[in-house]
């Protein structure tokens, strides 16, 4: 069978290249080989550390080369980079497989037998559409599925521009005057908002039906003789337009005097799970759910019953240094900025009981490593990078990429998360607040108001594994050296959902409080 000719392939392979830092790699190649013999659907979770360092790779792509049968890779654009530059040169010089390997937004051909890496826009636009570009039953495996969500909802997101709104007046030229009327007025009502860090509003019943309004009068006065089509993208706008339960929103550059109108559904599951029944698909991912059956994740995505496996990290190599301090006051306190600058101060002090401004300044001039603070508090952000940066001077940088190798990175989830392959593994990785999305954001507080009005449990459903998954693969840069990793939120000590938290972190050596030697020995 495939399973035990890959197996014993990739055996010999890793003998040959010595001990691997990664357990799993045989494990994996075989559930992959399997998935394509059957052609039946995997969800595979690799973890933090070995999606970080891509290792896991190989295995999957011995699989395939192997495999007789055509196959699709869905990965976006530094993945197959390497995939193609890196990983595949490599297998090919060592077992001289010479399986046809191509690249593109399309099947190559009707008789074509080989692998296809193709990107996540490309695939999930035509499996979406019901197009024609991929054959029916291709065996295909996404790779770095933690990002699919979004790869979805960007598909799924209908977006008006202003030049859109001229476009449907000359479609609609007997009801120009209405069109206009109904784009001044929700530009107005866009720029009466108040300014957000976010620049993202929701749009309000008011708004709702002067759009509902438009498309019953748009709608009424269709005739070939009097009206043309509807134009591409007002089309996909209407398609979309279903509140309460899609997410509308306005997008407003304030600078430039600008507004966008988008629509989006809240719900991927109905889109989603005629897709999986076209062909047989593997997802790959590092953390898509804390769960090992992913139950949560498959039901967002509309996946059905499949193979599940979440592969356990190395507790010897893959261990962190967690500092777990519980004299913080809460994040939704007064208090907590104060404490917050105080505590960062003396993780980055050689000396722990160095107070003074000079002695602390000093002392992170000579202390080596580079340090990352985590928080998506905005405001809070740029004023911890100031006040920061008025200490200790050009090594701090807020969500910059030229950063020293002494140097303080402020920054986001989001930012790290798309820039940590760019930046040496942090020494320190300051954790300043759990990446529980916030409420203040509007998207996050219109997606938790579809939970409610379908009495769901919104936190378990959406803000907590969005939270672990993030902080799974946040501190993975930190594993690859048994970096030290400072918690600050004190919400896992103090909330239920706190012990699965740490659980999610795990391996790790945990202390609550710094060792007297704590500047010395890093």
């Amino acid at each position: 069978m495939i399973e035990a000719q890959v197996h014993q392939q990739l055996r010999a392979l890793l003998r040959e290249w010595g001990e691997p830092s990664w357990p799993h790699h045989l494990t994996l190649a075989r559930l992959v080989a399997r998935a394509l013999r059957l052609g039946r659907s995997a969800l595979l979770q690799v973890g933090g550390l070995s999606a970080y360092q891509g290792e896991y790779r190989l295995s999957y792509l011995i699989a395939l080369m192997m495999w007789p049968g055509p196959a699709v890779v869905v990965a976006p654009e530094p993945t197959a980079q390497r995939l193609l530059m890196v990983d595949l040169p490599r297998l090919q010089e060592k077992l001289r497989l010479h399986k046809p390997v191509h690249r593109g937004d399309r099947w190559p051909s009707g008789d074509f037998n080989g692998l296809l890496i193709t990107t996540p826009g490309a695939w999930l636009s035509d499996r979406l559409s019901y197009g024609s570009q991929f054959p029916e039953g291709i065996p295909t495996l996404i790779d770095d599925a933690d990002n699919l969500e979004q790869w979805v909802q960007e598909q799924l997101t209908a977006n008006l521009s202003s030049l859109d709104w001229n476009h449907l007046a000359l479609a609609y030229p007997n009801h120009e005057r209405l069109i206009q009327d109904t784009h001044v007025a929700l530009t107005h009502a866009a720029f009466q908002r108040s300014a957000n860090p976010y620049r993202r509003y929701l749009l309000d019943e008011q708004a709702c039906q002067q759009l509902q309004r438009l498309h019953q009068v748009l709608t009424a006065s269709r005739t070939p003789q009097s009206e043309g089509p509807m134009p591409p993208q007002w089309a996909r706008f209407w398609q979309q337009f279903n509140p309460p339960d899609h997410l509308l929103w306005f997008a407003v550059d304030r600078d430039r005097g600008q507004m966008t109108l988008h629509c989006a559904p809240v719900d991927l599951a109905p889109a989603l799970t005629p897709v999986w029944a076209r062909q047989p698909v593997v997802l790959l991912g590092a953390a898509l759910d804390p769960e090992p059956a992913a139950d949560n994740f498959r039901q967002r995505l509309g996946l059905g019953e499949l193979t599940c496996l979440q592969f356990t990290p190395n507790r010897q190599n893959d261990a962190i240094q967690l500092y777990l301090p519980t004299h913080l006051p809460l994040p939704n306190t007064p208090q907590f900025q104060g404490v917050l600058h105080q505590e960062i101060r003396r993780l980055l002090s050689r000396d722990v009981e160095a107070d003074a401004r000079a002695e602390v300044a000093e002392s992170l001039a000579n202390r080596p490593g580079f340090t990352v603070i985590l928080l998506d508090d905005l405001p809070l952000k740029g004023q911890l990078g100031a006040a920061l940066a008025g200490e200790f001077g050009s090594r701090v940088q807020v969500e910059q990429t030229a950063v020293g190798s002494n140097g303080i990175l402020v920054s986001g989830w989001t930012f790290w998360r798309q820039h940590q392959a760019l930046l040496p593994p942090p020494d320190l990785l300051i954790v300043a607040t759990l990446p529980l999305p916030s409420l203040e954001n509007p998207m996050v507080a219109g997606r938790v108001a579809f939970h409610k009005r379908r009495r769901q449990d919104w936190f378990r459903l959406y803000l907590f594994p969005t939270a672990v998954t993030e902080l799974q693969r946040a501190i993975a840069p930190s594993r690859q050296h048994q970096g030290t990793v400072a918690l600050l939120d004190t919400r896992v000590h103090y909330r239920s959902y706190g012990a699965q938290i740490l659980e999610a972190l795990s391996p790790a050596a945990c202390t609550r409080s710094l060792p007297s030697d704590w500047g010395t020995r890093r």
